[in-house]
C-alpha cells in the first residue's frame, strides 16, 4: 500500500472513529437514568446529543457504501464471486463480536434489574425472541431489540446483500442485454438509490429494511465511483444529483448529512489532509478498529455503570455525569478486548479461506430465506 494510500484509509478511519464516538453518547444521552440526572450540568448540550447525535449513522452507512463498492465492485466492475459467498463472508466477521454483545446484553440486563427498575433495561427474553436477535431478525419482526443500536448490523447485512446482488444480477444479464457488466450495473445502482430517496426513505413502513437506507449507502457507493471510468464517474454525479432532487423535494436532514459525508469521502480521497502526530494517527487508528466493537457493547456497560449509581447516588448531578463518562471509557476498553479476541481471529479465519463455499453458500441462503419469510410474517394479517 502506497503512502498516499494509507492516508487516505487514515481519513476515512477519522471519520468512523469520530461517528462511532457520537453514536455512543447520543445513547448515553438518550437512555436514562444517568443522563436524566446529569443533564441539569449541560442541558442544551444532552438535548442535541439524544435528538440528533443518531444522525451520525449516515457516516457509518456513507462510509459502508465506499468500502462496499471498492470490494464488490470497484471502478464498477463487479467482483467475480458469488454473492451468497460473498454475504456468508461479511456475516461471518460481523457476527461473532454481534453474538458476544448480545450474551452481554442479556447477563447485563440481568444484573441490572437487582438493582434498578427503570424502562431502559430490556425484558428478558423468550426462546424466540433470542433466536430472533441471534439471527438478525429481530427488527423485521418487530420484537423489541435487546441491545441500543444492533438494528444497524441487519442493515449492513442488508445493504451489502442488495449491492453484491445487483453485482450478480449485472453479470448475468449484461452479455444477453448486449452490454458490458461495468455498464448495467451503475445503471441499477442509480434505479435503486432514485428508489430509496425518492420512496422508500420516505415511508418510515420500510425502516427495517435496506431499501429505506440504500439511497445514503448508494452515496457512499458514487463517492468511490466518481473517479472511476465513464459509466462508473456518470453513475456517481447521477445519484449526487437524484439526491440534491430528493432533498429538494422532501428535506430530510439525514440525507443532507449523507450527501455531505460522501462528498467530504471524495475530497479526502483526492487530498488528503496533512500529516497529524504519530501519537494522534495511532489514537485514531484505535478508535476505528474499535469501532464497530464499541458499538456494540456500549449498552451492557452502560446498564451496570447505571445499576450501580442507582444504589449510590441516583440524583447527583456531578456523579451521573463522572459515570456517563466511565461508561465511555469502561465501552471502549471492552471493546479493545472484543476486537482483540473475537474479530481479530475471525478475520485471521477468513484470510485463511474461511469455510468452504458450499457450506458458506448454504448459510447465506438460511440467513435470505430468514428475512423472506420475516417479511411475509409481517404481511399477515
Amino acid at each position: 500500500m502506497s503512502e498516499s494510500d494509507r492516508r487516505r484509509l487514515a481519513e476515512l478511519e477519522l471519520l468512523r472513529a469520530l461517528a462511532a464516538q457520537l453514536i455512543v453518547w447520543h445513547h448515553l444521552a438518550y437512555y436514562g437514568p444517568m443522563s436524566g440526572a446529569a443533564q441539569a450540568l449541560a442541558p442544551a448540550l444532552f438535548e442535541a446529543l439524544a435528538q440528533h447525535g443518531r444522525l451520525a449513522v449516515q457516516v457509518f452507512l456513507v462510509l459502508a457504501g465506499f468500502l462496499a463498492a471498492k470490494s464488490l465492485a470497484p471502478d464498477a466492475r463487479p467482483a467475480p464471486l458469488h454473492p451468497l459467498r460473498q454475504l456468508g463472508r461479511r456475516a461471518a466477521r460481523l457476527m461473532p463480536a454481534y453474538w458476544v454483545a448480545l450474551a452481554l446484553a442479556v447477563a447485563a440486563a440481568t444484573l441490572a434489574r437487582l438493582s434498578m427498575d427503570h424502562e431502559v433495561i430490556p425484558q428478558s427474553p423468550a426462546s424466540g425472541e433470542l433466536l430472533a436477535h441471534l439471527l438478525l431478525l429481530h427488527t423485521v419482526l418487530g420484537i423489541d431489540s435487546l441491545s441500543a443500536g444492533v438494528w444497524y448490523v441487519a442493515i449492513d447485512l442488508q445493504l451489502f446483500a442488495l449491492l453484491a446482488g445487483l453485482a450478480w444480477l449485472a453479470r448475468g444479464l449484461a452479455p444477453r442485454l448486449g452490454m458490458r457488466a461495468q455498464t448495467l450495473l451503475p445503471m441499477m445502482v442509480v434505479l435503486l438509490a432514485g428508489a430509496s430517496m425518492w420512496h422508500f426513505n420516505r415511508d418510515p413502513g420500510w425502516d427495517a429494511w435496506g431499501p429505506y437506507f440504500f439511497g445514503s449507502y448508494a452515496l457512499g457507493i458514487a463517492a468511490a465511483w466518481l473517479a472511476g471510468p465513464a459509466a462508473a464517474r456518470g453513475a456517481a454525479v447521477a445519484i449526487v444529483l437524484l439526491a440534491l432532487g430528493a432533498l429538494a423535494a422532501d428535506f430530510r436532514v439525514r440525507l443532507a448529512l449523507a450527501l455531505g459525508t460522501a462528498l467530504l469521502v471524495w475530497g479526502l480521497t483526492r487530498r488528503p489532509l496533512p500529516r497529524w502526530p504519530a501519537a494522534a494517527d495511532r489514537l485514531v487508528g484505535l478508535l476505528a478498529r474499535t469501532s464497530y466493537a464499541t458499538f456494540l457493547v456500549h449498552f451492557p456497560v452502560m446498564l451496570l455503570v447505571a445499576a450501580l449509581v442507582q444504589r449510590v447516588a441516583p440524583d447527583d448531578a456531578a456523579l451521573n455525569a463522572a459515570a456517563l463518562v466511565l461508561t465511555w471509557l469502561a465501552s471502549l476498553a471492552l471493546a479493545a478486548l472484543v476486537q482483540r479476541h473475537v474479530e481479530q481471529p475471525a478475520a485471521a479465519w477468513l484470510a485463511r479461506g474461511g469455510p468452504a463455499a458450499g457450506r458458506t453458500r448454504r448459510q447465506s441462503l438460511l440467513l435470505l430465506l430468514g428475512l423472506a419469510l420475516a417479511g411475509l410474517w409481517q404481511a399477515l394479517p
